[in-house]
C-alpha cells in the first residue's frame, strides 16, 4: 500500500509536468507559426506594392483565388494585375489576427489602409481582409484571399 502511494505521488507530478510542457510547446509552435505566416503575408503586400509578380508565383497555390469588389481573380490574373495594372503608393496593416484551422491550414484576418490604383480605378482606402494559407510540400502557400470595403 505504501509503495502504491509513493508510485502515485511520483507519477502525478511527472504527468502534470509533461502535460504543461506539452501545452507550452504547442503554444510556442503556434506563436512561431503565427509570426512566420504574418511575415510571409506582409512580404506579399510589399511584393504587390513593388510590382513583384514572382512573389505570387512562389507563394500561392496553383489554384489560388482572390475575391474583392472587382470580382474573383485566379492566380494568373493576380500576377498580371500586380505587374501591369496596379500602382500602390502605401498600405498599413492593422489588427492582425491569426487562427490555426488545422495543422496544415491557417487564417489571417486584418484591416488595411491603402492608397493606390489598379486598372486606373482608385482602391478602397479601408478594407478588411482574410488570407488562408495551407501547407503543401513543407511550404506555407496562400490559397485564398478575400477583402471587403470598410466605410
Amino acid at each position: 500500500m505504501m509503495n502504491d502511494l509513493k508510485l502515485i505521488l511520483f507519477i502525478v507530478p511527472v504527468f502534470l509536468v509533461t502535460l504543461i510542457s506539452g501545452c507550452t510547446n504547442k503554444t510556442e509552435k503556434s506563436k512561431d507559426l503565427s509570426e512566420k505566416i504574418t511575415k510571409v503575408d506582409k512580404e506579399g503586400w510589399e511584393a504587390w506594392k513593388n510590382k513583384n509578380g514572382k512573389w505570387f508565383e512562389e507563394n500561392t497555390t496553383k489554384n489560388f483565388i482572390s475575391i474583392s469588389s472587382d470580382g474573383v481573380s485566379n492566380r494568373e490574373q493576380v500576377i498580371k494585375s500586380t505587374v501591369t495594372d496596379c500602382d500602390i503608393k502605401s498600405y498599413i496593416l492593422h489588427n492582425i489576427e491569426f487562427t490555426e484551422l488545422t495543422e496544415e491550414s491557417v487564417l489571417l484576418t486584418y484591416t488595411v489602409e491603402q492608397d493606390g490604383t489598379c486598372g486606373g480605378a482608385k482602391l478602397n482606402s479601408k478594407i478588411r481582409a482574410a488570407a488562408n494559407y495551407i501547407k503543401q510540400n513543407d511550404k506555407w502557400l496562400e490559397a485564398f484571399y478575400m477583402e471587403t470595403k470598410i466605410d
